[in-house]
């Protein structure tokens, strides 16, 4: 079986998050080029939902739950995200790859805002027929509350175990995890703690930078680095040379 590269682009990349369902056709056509041109025998691609889906579950309380009065934004929220993701759908097939969106509302239930069951079997099949998947983060039925937000990130470490994924890269809008706007290069479960992670000032309801860190330091634990770089520095996660950003690893590893 081919190792799978789990690779996630940030909402912030691809949409202005000032905006409402602002997407950015031009960087989503760059990074299509990017990755055109590494032709990794397999990846799976998740992206962030940014300005799109965001501002929708924050004006619908989506994370607080099903209340009678907010269910017309299960909908709302969902076709925002999807919106999106026909977008980079469309940008990686007209870039010659053969992408295909995933809806993780139609496979994942959460209970209390965590995932306890995510269909990948399928998934897996597609990335050995060349098939890229793109999923994004999305609303999705929750057991407890009726509803709630499930990141991209919470994907990207589910995805990463269930595919035993050793590659997982995170394109973000800055250079990696910054500390008095220097890059951090190394995290683990030691050094966390005492580092200043500032959260996002626009609309986010999955937990900005913090909440990425608690997901990754989780894949950290199941043996599986990620790297946190500029979207800029795609190709050069993919080919191995080198991010210049963050990696986010076991305590105590090298």
């Amino acid at each position: 079986m081919t190792e799978t590269v789990v690779l996630k682009l940030g909402g912030s990349v691809i949409t202005d998050k000032s905006g409402d369902c602002a997407i950015d056709h031009a960087r989503l056509r760059e990074v299509a080029r990017e990755l055109a041109a590494a032709r990794r025998p397999a990846l799976v691609l998740v992206h962030g939902a940014g300005s799109c889906g965001h501002p929708e579950a924050r004006r619908y309380r989506i994370n607080g739950g099903l209340t009678g009065e907010n269910v017309p934004g299960v909908y709302e929220t969902h076709a925002a995200v999807s919106r999106l993701n026909d977008a980079v759908v469309e940008a990686l097939r007209d870039a010659g790859i053969e992408a295909i969106g995933i809806h993780p509302l139609a496979l994942a239930l959460a209970e209390g805002g965590r995932l306890v069951s995510f269909e990948t079997r399928h998934i897996a099949e597609m990335t050995e027929h060349g098939i890229v998947p793109v999923l994004h983060g999305d609303v999705v039925m929750d057991r407890l509350r009726g509803s709630c937000i499930v990141s991209g990130d919470q994907l990207v470490t589910r995805l990463a175990v269930a595919l035993a994924s050793r590659r997982v890269g995170l394109a973000t809008d800055v250079p990696g995890v910054l500390q008095n706007g220097s890059v951090i290069p190394r995290i683990d479960r030691s050094t966390v703690e005492s580092l200043d992670i500032g959260e996002s000032t626009k609309a986010d309801v999955t937990g900005g930078m913090r909440g990425k860190i608690a997901e990754l330091l989780a894949l950290a634990d199941a043996g599986i680095e990620s790297h946190i770089f500029h979207v800029s520095k795609v190709g050069r996660f993919l080919d191995g040379t080198g991010h210049d950003g963050t990696i986010v690893t076991q305590r105590g590893a090298p």
